[in-house]
Protein backbone atom coordinates (compact mmCIF):
# COMPACT_ATOMS: atom_id res chain seq x y z
CA UNK A 1 0.00 0.00 0.00
CA UNK A 2 1.01 3.12 -0.51
CA UNK A 3 2.40 5.51 2.04
CA UNK A 4 -0.18 8.84 2.94
CA UNK A 5 1.78 11.88 1.82
CA UNK A 6 0.72 14.09 4.96
CA UNK A 7 -1.22 13.31 7.82
CA UNK A 8 -3.71 15.77 7.04
CA UNK A 9 -6.57 14.75 4.81
CA UNK A 10 -7.29 16.87 1.37
CA UNK A 11 -11.02 17.65 1.78
CA UNK A 12 -13.51 17.82 -1.00
CA UNK A 13 -16.13 20.28 -0.55
CA UNK A 14 -18.84 21.93 -2.33
CA UNK A 15 -21.28 18.89 -2.53
CA UNK A 16 -23.61 19.40 0.63
CA UNK A 17 -25.27 16.31 1.65
CA UNK A 18 -24.77 14.45 -1.67
CA UNK A 19 -21.95 13.15 -0.45
CA UNK A 20 -22.24 9.89 -3.45
CA UNK A 21 -21.19 12.78 -6.00
CA UNK A 22 -17.15 12.59 -4.52
CA UNK A 23 -16.54 9.14 -4.47
CA UNK A 24 -14.99 9.12 -7.63
CA UNK A 25 -12.53 12.01 -6.30
CA UNK A 26 -11.89 10.11 -3.28
CA UNK A 27 -11.32 6.75 -5.30
CA UNK A 28 -8.31 9.00 -7.61
CA UNK A 29 -6.90 10.60 -4.56
CA UNK A 30 -6.66 7.30 -2.55
CA UNK A 31 -4.97 5.88 -5.54
CA UNK A 32 -1.96 8.33 -5.37
CA UNK A 33 -1.56 8.24 -1.47
CA UNK A 34 -3.82 10.86 0.18
CA UNK A 35 -6.25 10.35 2.80
CA UNK A 36 -9.40 12.76 1.68
CA UNK A 37 -12.94 12.94 3.29
CA UNK A 38 -15.81 15.27 2.17
CA UNK A 39 -16.75 17.79 4.46
CA UNK A 40 -18.32 21.02 4.93
CA UNK A 41 -16.98 24.22 5.53
CA UNK A 42 -18.24 24.21 9.34
CA UNK A 43 -15.79 21.75 10.19
CA UNK A 44 -12.77 24.31 9.49
CA UNK A 45 -13.42 25.89 13.10
CA UNK A 46 -12.07 22.93 14.27
CA UNK A 47 -9.46 21.43 12.43
CA UNK A 48 -7.32 22.54 8.69
CA UNK A 49 -7.30 20.25 5.62
CA UNK A 50 -3.99 19.83 3.52
CA UNK A 51 -6.15 21.42 0.47
CA UNK A 52 -9.69 21.95 -0.64
CA UNK A 53 -10.62 20.32 -3.69
CA UNK A 54 -14.13 22.64 -4.22
CA UNK A 55 -16.67 22.16 -6.68
CA UNK A 56 -18.18 24.98 -8.42
CA UNK A 57 -20.33 23.23 -11.54
CA UNK A 58 -24.02 23.83 -11.30
CA UNK A 59 -24.55 20.84 -9.54
CA UNK A 60 -22.08 22.33 -6.77
CA UNK A 61 -23.97 22.98 -3.01
CA UNK A 62 -22.65 26.80 -2.66
CA UNK A 63 -19.56 26.13 -4.26
CA UNK A 64 -18.86 30.09 -5.07
CA UNK A 65 -19.95 31.25 -1.35
CA UNK A 66 -17.81 28.46 0.03
CA UNK A 67 -14.75 29.91 -1.97
CA UNK A 68 -15.83 33.90 -1.19
CA UNK A 69 -16.21 32.96 2.52
CA UNK A 70 -12.47 31.15 2.54
CA UNK A 71 -10.59 33.35 0.92
CA UNK A 72 -12.43 36.74 2.86
CA UNK A 73 -11.22 35.29 6.23
CA UNK A 74 -7.47 35.72 7.46
CA UNK A 75 -7.86 32.39 9.19
CA UNK A 76 -8.76 30.61 6.05
CA UNK A 77 -7.35 32.07 3.08
CA UNK A 78 -3.99 30.55 2.89
CA UNK A 79 -5.79 26.67 2.47
CA UNK A 80 -4.67 25.71 -1.07
CA UNK A 81 -7.73 25.57 -3.35
CA UNK A 82 -8.07 23.26 -6.42
CA UNK A 83 -11.47 24.17 -8.25
CA UNK A 84 -13.12 21.72 -10.29
CA UNK A 85 -16.18 20.97 -12.55
CA UNK A 86 -17.67 17.39 -11.04
CA UNK A 87 -20.79 16.43 -13.67
CA UNK A 88 -24.55 15.63 -11.56
CA UNK A 89 -22.72 11.60 -11.24
CA UNK A 90 -19.15 12.93 -9.86
CA UNK A 91 -17.24 12.29 -12.89
CA UNK A 92 -14.78 15.22 -13.25
CA UNK A 93 -15.37 17.19 -16.32
CA UNK A 94 -12.27 19.74 -15.55
CA UNK A 95 -9.45 21.01 -12.63
CA UNK A 96 -8.97 24.67 -13.01
CA UNK A 97 -5.19 25.48 -11.39
CA UNK A 98 -5.55 28.52 -10.20
CA UNK A 99 -2.26 29.87 -8.67
CA UNK A 100 -4.04 31.54 -5.71
CA UNK A 101 -7.44 33.50 -4.82
CA UNK A 102 -7.78 37.05 -3.44
CA UNK A 103 -10.52 39.45 -2.98
CA UNK A 104 -11.11 42.65 -3.15
CA UNK A 105 -10.55 45.33 -1.73
CA UNK A 106 -6.85 43.92 -2.11
CA UNK A 107 -5.18 43.38 1.42
CA UNK A 108 -1.75 44.75 0.33
CA UNK A 109 0.48 43.22 2.89
CA UNK A 110 -1.01 39.78 2.27
CA UNK A 111 -0.51 40.26 -1.51
CA UNK A 112 3.08 40.82 -1.04
CA UNK A 113 3.93 38.34 2.08
CA UNK A 114 1.73 35.43 -0.30
CA UNK A 115 3.89 36.14 -3.45
CA UNK A 116 7.29 35.91 -1.43
CA UNK A 117 6.53 33.15 0.17
CA UNK A 118 5.37 31.59 -3.05
CA UNK A 119 8.90 32.38 -4.36
CA UNK A 120 7.88 35.06 -7.30
CA UNK A 121 9.49 37.93 -6.05
CA UNK A 122 13.17 36.41 -5.75
CA UNK A 123 14.42 37.01 -9.34
CA UNK A 124 12.22 40.47 -9.82
CA UNK A 125 15.94 42.28 -9.00
CA UNK A 126 17.82 40.64 -11.04
CA UNK A 127 15.45 40.21 -14.72
CA UNK A 128 12.69 42.25 -16.55
CA UNK A 129 9.90 40.51 -15.67
CA UNK A 130 6.24 41.76 -16.30
CA UNK A 131 2.83 41.50 -14.47
CA UNK A 132 0.29 41.18 -16.48
CA UNK A 133 -3.28 42.53 -15.04
CA UNK A 134 -6.31 41.75 -16.49
CA UNK A 135 -9.32 43.97 -15.46
CA UNK A 136 -12.34 45.75 -16.87
CA UNK A 137 -10.79 49.29 -15.69
CA UNK A 138 -7.38 48.94 -14.51
CA UNK A 139 -6.63 47.52 -11.12
CA UNK A 140 -4.34 50.76 -9.40
CA UNK A 141 -3.57 49.26 -6.42
CA UNK A 142 -2.29 45.86 -7.40
CA UNK A 143 -0.36 48.26 -9.99
CA UNK A 144 1.52 49.95 -7.55
CA UNK A 145 2.34 47.17 -5.39
CA UNK A 146 4.06 45.31 -8.50
CA UNK A 147 5.94 48.68 -9.25
CA UNK A 148 7.18 49.26 -5.84
CA UNK A 149 8.29 45.30 -5.78
CA UNK A 150 10.11 45.97 -9.31
CA UNK A 151 7.78 44.80 -11.59
CA UNK A 152 6.88 46.70 -15.12
CA UNK A 153 3.04 46.43 -15.04
CA UNK A 154 0.90 45.49 -18.40
CA UNK A 155 -2.79 46.33 -18.32
CA UNK A 156 -5.79 44.28 -20.73
CA UNK A 157 -9.14 45.73 -20.76
CA UNK A 158 -10.63 42.29 -21.80
CA UNK A 159 -9.65 38.45 -22.19
CA UNK A 160 -8.88 38.60 -25.91
CA UNK A 161 -6.66 41.31 -25.24
CA UNK A 162 -4.94 39.75 -22.87
CA UNK A 163 -4.15 36.47 -24.65
CA UNK A 164 -2.92 38.84 -27.82
CA UNK A 165 -0.33 40.60 -24.84
CA UNK A 166 1.17 37.54 -23.47
CA UNK A 167 2.72 36.75 -26.88
CA UNK A 168 4.44 40.08 -26.83
CA UNK A 169 5.08 41.14 -23.29
CA UNK A 170 5.70 37.54 -22.38
CA UNK A 171 4.68 37.91 -18.41
CA UNK A 172 5.57 36.19 -15.62
CA UNK A 173 2.60 36.03 -13.94
CA UNK A 174 -1.01 37.12 -14.25
CA UNK A 175 -3.86 38.29 -12.19
CA UNK A 176 -6.99 38.32 -13.57
CA UNK A 177 -11.08 39.63 -12.45
CA UNK A 178 -12.65 36.53 -11.92
CA UNK A 179 -15.31 37.94 -14.71
CA UNK A 180 -14.29 39.82 -17.38
CA UNK A 181 -16.63 41.86 -20.27
CA UNK A 182 -15.51 39.02 -23.06
CA UNK A 183 -15.05 35.78 -21.56
CA UNK A 184 -13.99 34.60 -17.23
CA UNK A 185 -11.15 34.17 -16.14
CA UNK A 186 -11.35 30.36 -16.35
CA UNK A 187 -11.52 30.58 -19.94
CA UNK A 188 -8.53 32.65 -19.98
CA UNK A 189 -6.75 30.20 -17.99
CA UNK A 190 -7.84 27.26 -20.05
CA UNK A 191 -6.91 28.82 -23.20
CA UNK A 192 -3.13 29.72 -21.82
CA UNK A 193 -2.70 26.41 -21.05
CA UNK A 194 -3.44 25.47 -24.58
CA UNK A 195 0.33 26.78 -25.33
CA UNK A 196 3.51 25.96 -24.14
CA UNK A 197 4.84 29.17 -23.54
CA UNK A 198 2.14 30.17 -21.70
CA UNK A 199 0.93 27.07 -19.72
CA UNK A 200 3.07 27.29 -16.25
CA UNK A 201 2.11 31.25 -16.01
CA UNK A 202 1.29 31.15 -12.69
CA UNK A 203 -2.46 32.99 -12.84
CA UNK A 204 -4.40 34.12 -9.87
CA UNK A 205 -7.61 35.51 -9.65
CA UNK A 206 -9.31 38.31 -7.99
CA UNK A 207 -12.83 38.43 -6.47
CA UNK A 208 -14.85 40.65 -5.37
CA UNK A 209 -15.76 40.27 -1.75
CA UNK A 210 -19.70 39.13 -2.78
CA UNK A 211 -21.48 37.40 -5.63
CA UNK A 212 -24.76 37.93 -6.37
CA UNK A 213 -26.85 34.35 -7.26
CA UNK A 214 -26.96 35.78 -11.33
CA UNK A 215 -23.10 36.02 -10.95
CA UNK A 216 -22.19 32.84 -9.36
CA UNK A 217 -24.58 31.01 -12.00
CA UNK A 218 -23.09 32.54 -14.87
CA UNK A 219 -19.94 31.57 -13.27
CA UNK A 220 -21.01 27.86 -13.11
CA UNK A 221 -22.05 27.85 -16.45
CA UNK A 222 -19.05 29.19 -18.15
CA UNK A 223 -17.33 26.34 -16.84
CA UNK A 224 -19.73 24.24 -17.59
CA UNK A 225 -19.36 25.33 -21.00
CA UNK A 226 -15.17 24.45 -20.88
CA UNK A 227 -15.86 21.17 -19.83
CA UNK A 228 -18.05 20.13 -22.80
CA UNK A 229 -19.23 17.27 -20.84
CA UNK A 230 -15.67 15.62 -21.25
CA UNK A 231 -14.37 14.04 -17.81
CA UNK A 232 -10.78 13.68 -17.16
CA UNK A 233 -9.28 10.19 -16.46
CA UNK A 234 -7.76 9.32 -12.65
CA UNK A 235 -4.07 10.29 -14.38
CA UNK A 236 -5.20 13.28 -15.97
CA UNK A 237 -7.25 14.16 -13.03
CA UNK A 238 -4.09 13.50 -10.41
CA UNK A 239 -1.25 15.66 -12.80
CA UNK A 240 -3.03 18.20 -11.39
CA UNK A 241 -2.48 17.65 -7.97
CA UNK A 242 0.82 16.77 -8.20
CA UNK A 243 1.65 19.98 -9.67
CA UNK A 244 0.43 21.46 -6.12
CA UNK A 245 1.74 19.27 -3.81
Amino acid sequence: MEQVTDQRELWIMGLGERHERGSIVSGYLRTAGYASRIAGPEELKVERPLGILLDLSPSSADGWGILLDLKSDPSTRDIPILPMFLSELGKVGGVFPVAGFFTLPLDEEYLLNKLAVLGLTEDVLDYDLHALIVTRKGEEKLAKAFEGLGFGVVNAYTGKEALALVTTSHPYLVFSMLMLPDIGSFELLDRLRLYPQTRNIPFFVLMKDSMKEGERNAMSREIEHLVRKKSLTQEEFLSYLRRRS
